[in-house]
């Protein structure tokens, strides 16, 4: 635990263990005991892994497991409990890996099911757990189950997926989509298969069918594909758009809201499509199966919803039999800095979920970085450590996305020529895809691809800004993005309030600062305290009030050098989005 300096004062290990060789453990990956019988996500720091672009082991431009291995050093020293790894099984990658033709086996240009062993090994000597994504809503058109499902409608796996005969014919007979429903990424969501003569679904692109959970069959098949990755160990799921598991029946058409999206497409409400409560009977079913192994195996939901009401409902409510850890997006992808909204997230989420634990994200493969989200473009590094703070000292379990803590930002492509992201190239210019969150990640400026490779030319090309963004040359710098991270996430660590103390939201009409405390069970106190605007604002917290002991202060971690000597939460004065965090004396 540091004290002393604002300044993070170990440096010179962090690089070193990123190019460190990982010391090869057994094959065998028993689960790892809790400390203290402590449930180890409840306090856990994950970081995503977008294997394409973490790192490349055989110089073919591509990051593969091998390249995830190789830097299990960095992420440990970083401070990381849990990495969660994007698909990385075998499949066409229309869509990157979300479209999957097999789900018991690593596609070759990550690696193999030994490489997969060995990274399960590697990653239990740095005391890193592994977390794997699960693509359960769809599969792509070339698995074996969707090959025979399209083959007749008397095959045996003639409803694994969602077939639906035309509403009708066209006067040049093309048929006519059983309703309105429209792809995520373009046109219709419904593709015709001239075999079957009917249309299959497809929430997502043609060359993603959507399964049919009503059939008990593709329960037990994609449940046995889960329990084959826990029986080799992995600690958990990341379980991809979930919520899209099951549409209406009745294939009412959803209500047209009004508009177009980048697509061309009318904009329509989901009610029909989306978050539908059949789900949560599979999830309890699904969450029940985890359970019966060892070692406390998590569930963590890609749960994009509209309230914490609903948010509740996938953990299951008071029951707390469903997802262990449902994504908190209201918080993260607010993209505005407003203090009110962000005290009232998370307050709701600390009090209205029945005593489950928080997830907050921030970053992930799928958006716009944080930093361009939340940045003005003249104090971006001192909002992002704002946001650094806000997912990182409350009461919660947190997650990274690679990158984020250098403070990489977005490089949107500026050809569409140079898109890869699919929905990219048919929605430019309104929608330029996602290759801009998916950047290789930048370790140093030993060649032209910032370490990530040695092959010139990448999947996607290294941002120029790699020169200076970098976990080399931030090692160095005190006041670098990654050393505030790494300082954060060691402060969740090894103090007990911000480990496991309640949360008290203080100065609560401030519509300029975020003032919160974490207290132990000792009554002593962490104080926290985020100046949202580019003014100065000066604080009085009442920590009394609070039920904290103690009236002095010292200062843990400030982004800014004047907040350092600071002895008293009252009449204090934060620079412009300033972060100040102290112990109570």
């Amino acid at each position: 635990m540091r004290h002393t300096n604002w300044k993070v004062v170990t440096l010179a290990c962090l690089f070193a263990a990123a190019t460190m060789p990982a010391q090869i453990a057994s094959q065998q990956v028993p689960s790892q005991p809790e400390a203290s019988g402590q449930i180890w996500w409840k306090h856990a720091v994950v970081y995503e892994i977008y294997p394409r672009s973490f790192q490349d082991s055989n110089g073919d431009g591509t990051g593969d497991l091998n390249g995830i291995a190789q830097r299990l050093g960095y992420l440990e020293s970083l401070g990381i409990d849990a990495i969660w790894i994007a698909p990385m099984y075998p499949s066409p990658q229309v869509d990157f890996g979300y479209d999957i033709s097999d789900y018991e086996n690593v596609d070759p240009q990550y690696g193999t099911l030994a490489d997969f062993d060995r990274l399960m090994a590697e990653a239990k000597a740095h005391r890193i757990r592994v977390v794997l994504d699960m693509v359960l809503n769809h599969t792509s058109d070339k698995h074996k189950w969707f090959i025979e499902s399209a083959s007749s409608r008397t095959n045996p796996k003639h409803d694994w997926y969602v077939w639906r005969d035309p509403k009708g014919f066209t006067p040049e007979g093309k048929p006519i989509p059983p309703n309105n429903w429209i792809s995520g990424f373009g046109g219709s969501a419904w593709e015709y298969n001239p075999k079957r003569k009917q249309f299959y679904y497809h929430n997502f692109y043609k060359q993603q069918p959507d399964l049919n959970w009503r059939n008990p069959e593709v329960e037990r098949a994609m449940f046995d594909t889960m329990r084959f990755w826990l029986d080799k160990g992995v600690a958990g799921f990341r379980l991809d758009a979930i919520p899209t598991l099951f549409e209406d029946e009745r294939l009412r058409d959803e209500p047209v809201l009004g508009g177009t999206n980048a697509q061309g497409d009318p904009i329509l409400s989901d009610i029909y499509t989306n978050n539908l409560p059949e789900v949560h009977d599979t999830i309890r079913r699904m969450r029940a199966t985890a359970d019966k192994y060892p070692g406390n195996r998590v569930l963590i939901g890609e749960t994009y919803l509209p309230n914490t009401a609903e948010l509740d409902k996938w953990y299951g409510g008071e029951k707390h039999d469903e997802v262990q850890l449902p994504m908190d997006m209201l918080l993260g992808f607010a993209n505005h800095l407003d203090a009110n909204s962000f005290r009232q997230r998370l307050t709701e989420v600390e009090t209205q979920v029945h005593g489950s634990q928080p997830l907050l994200v921030f970053d992930n493969h799928d958006n716009i970085r944080s930093w361009d989200r939340y940045g003005d473009g003249a104090h971006n590094q001192q909002i992002a450590k704002i946001v650094a703070a806000l997912l990182l000292t409350p009461k919660a379990t947190a997650l990274l996305y690679q990158g984020q803590e250098l403070g990489q930002p977005t490089t949107i492509p500026t050809r569409v020529e140079d898109v890869k992201d699919p929905i990219g190239r048919t929605g430019w210019p309104k929608e330029k895809g996602r290759d801009g969150e998916r950047t290789p990640m930048q370790w140093d400026a030993s060649n032209d691809q910032a370490g990530f490779s040695s092959k010139s030319k990448t999947w996607l090309p290294v941002p120029p800004n790699y020169q200076r963004i970098n976990v080399k040359s931030e090692v160095a710098d005190p006041d670098s993005m990654l050393n505030w991270y790494k300082q954060l996430i060691a402060l969740r660590r090894d103090n007990p309030a911000v480990h496991d103390g309640g949360m008290v939201m203080l100065d609560r009409e401030n519509a300029s600062v975020l003032s919160y405390a974490r207290i132990d069970p000792d009554r002593k106190a962490v104080v926290v305290s985020l100046n949202m605007t580019a003014q100065p604002q000066t604080v009085s917290l009442d920590l009394k009030a609070a039920g904290v002991n103690g009236g002095t202060v010292r200062t843990l971690m400030a982004s800014d050098g004047s907040l350092v000597s600071a002895t008293s939460a009252e009449g204090l004065t934060l620079p412009p989005f300033s972060s100040w965090i102290a112990s109570v004396q």
